[in-house]
């Protein structure tokens, strides 16, 4: 059985393309040259991941000012990304990974006996080097505190 290379700070981070809630494709590789954050939830609407979001809209000034890039990524549809996106009226795109290839990718670990997918945030700096990981089931909201945290040292 291989072991899944977990992505670790000062790695680069690899490149991937995903379909946003419009079904545009993003490709990763396109955007170094910026700060990025990208952070894995488990599931669209419900209550931990609504908080998440809502915390990373609120604060969204924040990472724009610095000229942040921020994702947020899930096993959701574009679909359910969609309408999530529209209900908290995000400023950000979700990402549609629904066979989990990039949470693979970066390793992103599970919780609770694999059933629940991880809640992994990551803070990647102008040349795509990953500056800071964030892992933290319960505590959604602490995500962008942590994120904004890392923003301001790179």
């Amino acid at each position: 059985m291989n072991k899944i290379k977990k992505i670790g700070v000062g790695d680069t981070l690899p490149v991937f393309c995903l379909y946003n809630q419009d079904g545009k494709l993003i490709d990763i590789g396109l955007l170094i040259g910026r700060p990025l954050v990208i952070y894995f939830y488990p599931k669209d609407d419900t209550p931990g991941c609504s908080r998440q979001a809502c915390s990373f809209r609120d604060e969204y000034h924040q990472f724009t000012d610095a000229g942040v890039k921020v994702f947020g990524i899930s096993a959701d549809g574009i679909d359910a990304h969609k309408n999530f996106k529209e209900k908290y009226r995000l400023p950000f795109d979700l990402l549609s990974d629904i066979e989990n290839k990039v949470r693979k990718l970066l390793g992103v670990p599970s919780d609770l006996f694999g059933f629940i997918p991880g809640r992994v945030t990551y803070v990647i700096d102008r040349k795509g080097i990953v500056k800071h990981i964030f892992n933290n089931q319960i505590n959604a909201t602490k995500h962008v505190e942590e994120s904004l945290r890392m923003i301001a040292e790179i």
